[in-house]
């Protein structure tokens, strides 16, 4: 049974919540799009019973694919986003892809100001995908993922806010990380309210200071990072394997406090049916990245906005990657 739980700690647990800690990118942003949207309510990003049915009877998806079409409909993968909220905004959004063949979970971190116009939505604020949830809920959030991520399926969510980070770092007493250097800011317009302040060295970091350790980008006086925010996401990616490992050994009291802190749409027999997939699964088969992309600036009604321009060649590219797309012949096996 441990055996399981530790699994289920590592597939579940782990992947829902710590990457929310170890994943949140903000980047300053954009340029050009490559196409605006009309946003709807599609009926078939969501289809649990279909991929747990799969699941049960295919136990070992084809080593690769001959196109990125074949892998969507034929693959095992569990996708699902993963979104941080600060009020009724994204504040961080990840795409996890989770592959029971391989044992191994892919991590896309989404920006917050990636750019995504909408039809009727025109102004700059509105052209950030941090603002689609606002507008149109989750099902509005999944199918603008799905769109700038070439139709990619989407089973599940799982949303948490600062509050839940906080107790979910608590109830594993607190983790242990390597501060880079003091970080010190404050800004009490932030919501919650930021007043960080955190010595340098390697010590442990609970609730609230493990919170300002995740949310630090720069101090008052514009410091940060040397390489900005490629610093930052090192550092809290850092931080998670922190996390996993030390929830292993918290598992029955992070199982049944923890889940509280979540909203998700998976329910418990789907998630011991993909726990029980991935034992054997442990922190070393997060695989952390990016949605390809670049930072640039856009004018908007005479006002300039930043955002971060996605690409759509080199999504594509990535996605055929994770999913082992071979009929191209540019794509290495992950595995």
């Amino acid at each position: 049974m441990r055996t399981f739980l530790k699994a289920f700690i590592v597939s579940f647990l782990a992947f829902f919540v710590a990457f929310y800690l170890g994943t949140r990118v903000s980047l300053v942003h954009n340029s050009k799009i490559s196409g605006d949207m009309d946003i709807g309510f599609a009926e078939n990003i969501h289809k649990p019973n279909r991929l747990l049915t799969k699941f049960e009877s295919q136990p070992s998806e084809p080593e690769e694919f001959s196109s990125l079409e074949e892998a969507f409909e034929k693959s095992q993968r569990l996708n699902f986003i993963i979104l941080g909220m600060e009020d009724v905004r994204t504040d961080t959004i990840v795409l996890g892809s989770l592959c029971q063949r391989t044992k191994t979970v892919d991590l896309i971190a989404i920006p917050r100001d990636t750019y995504i116009h909408r039809k009727g939505y025109d102004e700059g604020g509105k052209r950030r995908i941090n603002s689609v949830y606002q507008d149109h809920g989750i099902s509005g959030v999944k199918q603008t993922i799905s769109y700038i991520m070439a139709g990619i399926p989407l089973h599940y969510y799982v949303i948490i806010d600062y509050e839940g980070v906080e107790k979910l770092v608590d109830l594993v007493g607190g983790v242990e990380v390597d501060v880079p250097f003091h970080m010190k800011y404050r800004d009490s317009s932030s919501d919650p309210p930021l007043d960080i302040d955190i010595k340098e060295g390697r010590q442990l970091l609970k609730g609230k200071e493990a919170l300002d350790f995740i949310r630090y980008r720069k101090g008052n006086n514009r410091m940060g990072y040397p390489d900005g925010d490629l610093g930052r996401i090192k550092a809290q990616q850092a931080f998670l394997k922190a996390f996993a490992s030390k929830a292993m050994d918290n598992l029955v009291p992070i199982i049944s406090k923890g889940l509280k802190y979540i909203e998700t749409d998976l329910r418990l027999m789907e998630a011991l049916t993909y726990g029980r997939n991935m034992i054997g699964a442990s922190s070393e088969d997060i695989r952390f990245r990016l949605l390809p992309g670049k930072p640039d600036l856009r004018e908007v009604d005479k006002r300039i906005y930043s955002y971060y321009i996605y690409n759509d060649r080199e999504t594509k590219a990535m996605l055929e990657e994770i999913y082992n797309v071979r009929g191209q012949g540019i794509n290495k096996a992950v595995d």
